[in-house]
């Protein structure tokens, strides 16, 4: 086996503490004899979760000697609450210790600089590998069981149960709910997200009326809870979100966003028959098909759905663009977006998003509004003109609660948005708990209501506007007020520190190392890319585009102060091993947002380490 650098782990530090643990707080000497994992993570964070699904397999296969730890290192304010974290980790199902790291100082030990990003610690108490973003899982397995070889040989190796405790589980009949419609007969029905079943609640938005799905985590189709689904089992989904309904003559009623299962499903409200109509269940990576036939295209994290311009409009969160299927001819394909996450608006092939994970069509149908959650901003398609508005939001990195004027409004991860009577919009400010109104005649965003938990999504019903409390497991109905509410405007930043560099010539390397036994792959062409870009982009004199080289000579403007540089990677690795005629191969790629201050001593190289050790 290769030598591998040997650093000690610093200390894990969090001034939240610890959760599942039943209340015992831990440190590194805890984990001592594990081979330990940090999966430095934020709940806002759409990668964050695909990890989180990346890891359950490994986690599951090796539990008598790997721990996996949760290390929370908040992006918004609102991650910062002790509370958010512990619903966050009750929502996504994470089965390890969590550490809660508001001010982000297990992060700096570390020297993190992106989510998600995981460091692997052997059981002597040393870091033996970082990955960031996704597609790390397959080398992860390889080290993990190298790491066993080498510490059972040695001695360092403990095997039996780690410290995770279950908490206490709760009850209700909705769990994390994620977006609802009303249906043609004035019932609702709900995304339950945390049972992974769709719920249909009568008028008064509280009794159950049935529920599709038998609770379970699953990619199956079938009928109801009563009858089976096509492995004996009921219809199962996995954490689905967006529902729409769509005109007759489709052979379903509603389509669902099935987002961890990265997949569109078909509903027949009749009997509650469910029907796969897009998606493979596998994630979408570099590289993939971005048309074709429905059934055949990976897709990823699909948050939301809207019936837009005669198709499905999906907002695709995991890969920060829109897709659309059409029904008529089973297809699906890219609308608007190139996968880079950003807010930069204009022709809808060339704008960039960031999770989109709320849509709403205009009262005409001449416009689709997007709630834009990482930029924390409200976008719009036009159907006319196919080019992309962003009303209220400034960037990845600019959030807080703040009405007036659009240009200067603010709003903090919203994941839903709806079209009120009066051709205003409502949006689901879901980390400032509030209810916003942005009207596009006026130019004004106003605050409807506060003291909501976390809202997803939202129904008009009668004059009165019914909110998806998703952090409270219920809806709650209110009536639209004539006049706003009175809330004093606050404005933050992301609680990452700038990186200092200095303007001029600045050396960006991107560190990738194949995991042991791979290789690049070479066999089409280029198997890396690189791109970057800058925020605003005077602050780039030079280096800006795509290239195959994983290192780049960039030029900084000496007329900028501050910015973010935005830098995407991918590496393509397969088994090197010339006996197996059809090598594994995998996908290692990450999206960085650097936000960096430009100083006269500052440093004039920016390592980001992709996989393996700086």
């Amino acid at each position: 086996m290769a030598s591998r650098a040997r650093v000690r782990a610093p200390e894990l530090v969090g001034a939240g503490g610890w959760l599942n643990t039943g209340g015992r707080e831990l440190t590194l000497a805890d984990f001592r004899g594990k081979i330990t994992i940090l999966d430095f993570w934020t709940f806002c964070c759409i990668n964050c979760l695909h990890v989180l699904d990346e890891l359950r397999e490994l986690e599951e296969k090796h539990r008598d000697t790997v721990v996996i730890v949760g290390v929370h290192s908040p992006k918004f304010v609102h991650e910062a609450d002790h509370q958010a974290v512990v619903d966050a980790v009750a929502r996504y199902e994470v089965h390890h210790p969590v550490l809660d790291d508001p001010a982000l100082v297990t992060w700096k030990q570390y020297a993190v600089r992106a989510w998600p990003t995981l460091v692997v610690i052997d059981p002597e108490g040393y870091v033996v590998a970082q990955h960031a973003g996704e597609g790390h899982a397959h080398a992860l397995a390889r080290l993990v069981e190298e790491l066993e070889a080498e510490h059972a040989a040695k001695g360092t190796l403990r095997r039996g149960d780690g410290p995770y405790v279950a908490p206490e589980p709760s009850a209700g009949d909705l769990k994390f709910p994620g977006k609802a419609v009303r249906l043609p007969n004035g019932h609702f029905l709900v995304a339950d997200s945390g049972h992974h079943s769709l719920v249909e609640l009568a008028e008064d938005g509280e009794t159950v009326v049935r529920r599709i799905g038998d609770g379970q985590r699953g990619l199956v189709d079938g009928t109801g809870t009563d009858d089976t689904g096509t492995d004996g089992t009921g219809p199962r989904f996995s954490e689905l979100q967006g529902l729409a309904l769509v005109p007759e003559g489709h052979g379903f009623d509603v389509v669902v966003a099935d987002t961890v299962n990265h997949a569109l499903r078909g509903v027949r409200l009749a009997d509650g028959h469910v029907t796969t109509l897009a998606g493979t269940g596998r994630q979408w990576w570099q590289g993939s098909a971005t048309e074709g036939p429905a059934r055949e295209v990976d897709l990823s994290s699909p948050w939301d759905v809207a019936w837009f311009d005669g198709r499905v409009w999906i907002a695709m969160a995991g890969v920060h663009q829109l897709w659309s299927y059409d029904p008529a001819t089973g297809t699906v394909a890219v609308a608007a977006g190139t996968t880079n996450e950003g807010l930069v608006d204009g022709p809808a092939a060339e704008a960039w998003f960031a999770q989109p994970s709320g849509l709403a069509v205009s009262a005409d149908g001449e416009r689709l509004w997007v709630a834009d959650a990482e930029t924390s901003a409200l976008r719009s398609v036009s159907r006319e003109t196919k080019t992309v508005e962003t009303a209220v939001g400034t960037g990845l990195f600019d959030f807080g609660h703040r009405d007036g004027a659009a240009g200067q409004a603010l709003f903090q991860h919203p994941l839903g948005v709806t079209v009120l009577p009066d051709g205003s919009v409502a949006v689901a400010d879901t980390y400032n708990h509030a209810l916003r109104r942005y009207d596009p005649a006026s130019g004004e965003v106003s605050t409807l209501a506060t003291d909501l938990r976390e809202p997803s999504g939202t129904v008009l019903v009668d004059g009165d506007i019914v909110v998806v409390e998703s952090a409270r497991h219920r809806l709650t109905r209110l009536r639209l007020p004539e006049e706003a509410v009175r809330v004093e405007s606050v404005a933050h930043r992301t609680r990452r520190a700038a990186t200092e560099v200095a303007p001029g010539a600045l050396r960006l390397d991107v560190v990738f190392e194949a995991p042991n036994g791979q290789k690049l792959d070479e066999r089409y062409g280029p198997s890396t890319r690189l791109l970057v870009s800058a925020t605003p982009p005077e602050l780039l004199v030079s280096g800006t585009g795509a290239d195959s080289d994983l290192s780049r000579e960039l030029v900084l403007s000496d007329e900028v102060a501050e910015g973010v540089l935005h830098v995407s990677a991918m590496a393509a690795s397969c088994d090197d091993d010339p006996e197996i005629e059809y090598p594994a191969c995998h996908v290692h790629q990450q999206d960085w947002g650097v936000p960096v201050k430009l100083v006269a001593d500052g440093a004039r190289r920016l390592p980001l380490v992709l996989a393996g050790m700086e």
